[in-house]
């Protein structure tokens, strides 16, 4: 499993849980900040950014500090990061990072070729049971650093009340309190959405398109708009974007409908000869003369003659 640590990834005016520069997201990981050394118990927070964009990676963001500091938490202003400049965002992701005895937080990024591939194999491992287990892992990577967890708030996720009692389940002790609208009810949460959202912000900004080649100029506009699958600026950029044999960049989800249909209507069909056919071609010509009465189990089977059985 991939992880980013805080001593490796220290570049001056750079996001420390981003990929460094000229480094491609290819892969999901995690990253955490210092642990802190105050005694507990404590309480975390969590929330996301990034789940409905075709574009990008999914972040989501844990924050935790003693209980005992939560009143000074509250003066710090952290808010829902939606709510916040990206300016403002980033000086509360300093701040989040400026009392390392008391404040913590860690994220996990979800790389677009991980969402895809998960939501389109079968059985799918669709959106939600992705997120549930990003924040199952941030969980149990933080309590086993030896953080005392005795309250975890949660942005709601599908059922409220189903949610918490399997987080509950899974970590028995703590009180699990999970709601919409987290974010802007608990100052610890705000400070998860801040940490998710910029590092997603991070990773979409200096996005590195491997399909460019080694030191080629990048033929894809950086101008993507937002991600989101309604925004027209982001629909004209997929649109721009689409090659017709190879596709879209990583950077694309394929297993969000938006994709699907703009590869259907824009991309060329590919027929797959398998092994088989590819004998038949060479020995005959065609194939169609020696399939074209056999039966559909035989074909199925792959099966030319009785004397397979």
């Amino acid at each position: 499993m991939s992880e980013i640590s805080a001593e490796s990834n220290e570049d001056l005016g750079r996001i420390p849980s981003a990929p460094g520069p000229f480094t491609p997201l290819r892969d999901s990981y995690t990253y955490h900040s210092p642990t802190p050394t105050t005694d507990g118990p404590y309480i975390l927070g969590v929330d996301e950014a990034g789940r409905g964009p075709v574009l990008g990676p999914l972040v989501y963001g844990v924050a935790y500090c003693p209980v005992a500091y939560t009143e000074k938490l509250d003066d710090l202003g952290f808010a829902d990061s939606k709510t916040l400049t990206a300016e403002t965002r980033s000086t509360l992701l300093n701040t989040l990072s400026a009392d390392p005895t008391n404040l913590a937080w860690s994220v996990r990024v979800i790389s677009p070729q991980a969402i895809s591939s998960g939501m389109l194999r079968r059985p799918p491992t669709n959106l939600n049971v992705q997120s549930q287990n990003a924040t199952v892992l941030l969980i149990q990577e933080v309590i086993n650093k030896g953080i005392e967890l005795t309250e975890v708030y949660v942005d709601a996720l599908g059922t409220t009340t189903t949610y918490q009692a399997y987080l509950s389940s899974r970590f028995p002790g703590i009180n699990f309190t999970v709601e919409s609208k987290a974010d802007d009810k608990f100052k610890i949460v705000g400070a998860a959405s801040v940490a998710a959202k910029v590092t997603r912000d991070a990773c979409i900004e200096k996005w590195v398109f491997e399909e460019n080649g080694n030191g080629s100029p990048s033929k894809w506009n950086t101008e993507m708009g937002s991600g989101y699958p309604s925004d027209p600026r982001t629909k004209a950029w997929l649109r721009e974007s689409i090659e017709p044999i190879f596709g879209l960049p990583r950077i694309a989800r394929f297993s969000w409908s938006t994709v699907k249909v703009l590869l259907e209507k824009e991309g060329k069909s590919v027929e797959w000869i398998d092994d088989g056919q590819a004998s038949l071609i060479q020995a005959f010509g065609s194939s169609k003369g020696r399939e074209k009465d056999r039966c559909a189990v035989a074909k199925d089977l792959g099966l030319k003659s009785v004397a397979m059985l």
